[in-house]
């Protein structure tokens, strides 16, 4: 009886202790992510430098293609396009002198996907443009568009761009006429989807030999693992169908291919440098940006992947330190429990460690200035 008692003692003063560490790591986990800045809400173009100063003169038309998918097929669940990749492209192109067009498959009001903890104030700006808002609202119909008028297009990922793009008449012909007579075609995430359909005068598909990326089975399985039912197909399975050289980062990394006029991204971290690659293609030189706290942290991701933690470590002190550069925790947080989904525990560990850093370096920092 005597040995039950103490079994059961050890047994419920163990379950209390790990409940302890956990609520305690918890607590701790939190106080590394800096509070939402509610005021970033506010944000106008006015605020932001990179828009209200040194603009430059009009150099021409961009349309730009989102989604009118608002349900993923039969499955009930909502899509629509993603709001960051249409802001910040979208910006990037007006900060370098073209006007931008919105059209969608069915015209009108165009559903969105906004995920909060994605959003920049390049995106809240998105969302306090008048002009930019009255666009999307008020979408251009496909089938009514000369797309003879515009020097580039622009398809915007978001899942629902699975279900219209691929078919859609007037984007296969856009396409093959735009490759053809060398205008820009850009495309990010989903947004590839308008090129899988597409054939040459040659009869030949588009894709054949052409560097692409888009959104990769692995990106897609992980956030839904059902993705085969619900999407009429796997994006990176049919590009590779097409005879086309996919290429792909790791899971939610940066990846921008560029093949001729054709600029494809992997995913939305990827749309900074699709959009500029596409000015670049254009034939000007990008407008200088400020790097934005969400690329800096992909830039250590990568580092962190490719060459280590105690890499990634210097990484950080000599941007925050010496450059005065900044780095989004969340991010790298929230790759922390990607980490842990997968069961790679070490990663979790490190990550955690490498989030910790950039906290005290940005207390350093602050502390000299």
């Amino acid at each position: 009886m005597l040995k039950k008692y103490r079994f059961l003692k050890y047994t419920l003063v163990t379950i209390v202790s790990l409940v302890l560490i956990v609520v305690c790591f918890g607590f701790w986990f939190k106080s590394l992510i800096p509070p939402k800045d509610l005021s970033l809400e506010n944000t106008t173009t006015q605020d932001i430098s990179y828009l209200s100063e040194h603009k430059v003169s009009t150099r021409g038309k961009i349309l730009a293609v989102v989604t009118s998918t608002a349900v993923m097929g039969t499955s009930n669940k909502k899509t629509g396009y993603e709001l960051t990749e249409l802001a910040r492209s979208y910006y990037v192109f007006q900060a370098n002198g073209f006007e931008v067009f919105v059209a969608s498959p069915k015209g009108g009001k165009a559903p969105v996907v906004i995920d909060e903890e994605d959003m920049g104030i390049y995106d809240y700006a998105f969302l306090n443009d008048q002009k930019a808002q009255s666009k999307v609202k008020n979408t251009l119909r496909l089938s009514t568009i000369d797309f003879t008028k515009y020097d580039a297009v622009f398809f915007v990922g978001g899942k629902g761009a699975m279900f219209d793009f691929p078919n859609h008449p007037k984007i296969i012909d856009m396409v093959q006429d735009y490759y053809e007579n060398d205008k820009v075609i850009g495309a990010v995430c989903h947004g590839p989807a308008a090129l899988i359909n597409v054939r040459l005068n040659n009869g030949s598909p588009l894709l054949k030999d052409k560097n692409i990326t888009s959104f990769t089975n692995d990106e897609e399985l992980f956030l839904i693992p059902d993705a085969k039912k619900i999407f009429p197909f796997l994006l990176e399975e049919k590009i590779r169908a097409q005879g086309a050289k996919f290429n792909q980062n790791r899971k939610y990394l940066e990846k921008v291919c560029h093949d001729n006029n054709i600029i494809t991204g992997q995913n939305p971290w990827s749309t900074w440098k699709v959009a500029e690659t596409m000015v670049k293609q254009l034939g000007y030189t990008p407008k200088e940006r400020e790097i934005t706290d969400e690329e800096n942290a992909v830039a250590i991701l990568s580092i962190y992947k490719s060459k280590g933690k105690k890499i990634a470590k210097e990484k950080i002190k000599k941007m925050i330190v010496q450059e005065n550069k900044p780095i989004s925790r969340l991010l790298i947080a929230k790759h922390s429990v990607l980490a842990m989904m997968e069961g790679k525990v070490t990663d979790f560990f490190e990550l955690i460690s490498l989030v910790s850093h950039i906290k005290n370096q940005e207390k350093r920092s602050n502390k000299n200035n």
